[in-house]
C-alpha cells in the first residue's frame, strides 16, 4: 500500500466517523482539534561556570576534572586558585 493509498484511506475513515458521530469540521475546530502544538519546552540554563582558567576554559564543577585543570593542580597548582566568584 502507497503513503498515497493510506493518506486517502485515513481520510475516508475520518470523514466516515465524523458522519457516524454527527460530527462538523466546526466542532472539532471548536474542541481544540486543530490547535497547534505546544511550544517546546526552554533550552535548560548554561552550566554555572565554577572555574575558568587564564586562556578562557572552564569547568562547572560537574563530572570529571578537565584535563587543563589536572595539569594545573599536578603542576602544584591548588584548584580553588581557578575558582571563580563566590560560589
Amino acid at each position: 500500500m502507497t503513503a498515497k493509498t493510506e493518506r486517502a484511506d485515513a481520510i475516508r475513515w475520518i470523514q466516515a466517523q465524523m458522519d457516524d458521530y454527527g460530527l462538523t469540521l466546526e466542532e472539532l475546530d471548536a474542541a481544540g482539534c486543530f490547535a497547534p502544538p505546544p511550544p517546546p519546552p526552554a533550552a535548560p540554563p548554561p552550566p554555572v561556570v565554577c572555574y575558568r582558567n587564564a586562556e578562557g576554559l572552564t569547568w562547572d564543577g560537574q563530572g570529571e576534572m578537565p584535563s587543563w585543570l589536572k595539569r594545573a593542580v599536578n603542576a602544584g597548582q591548588s584548584v580553588e586558585f581557578y575558582r571563580v566568584g563566590s560560589l
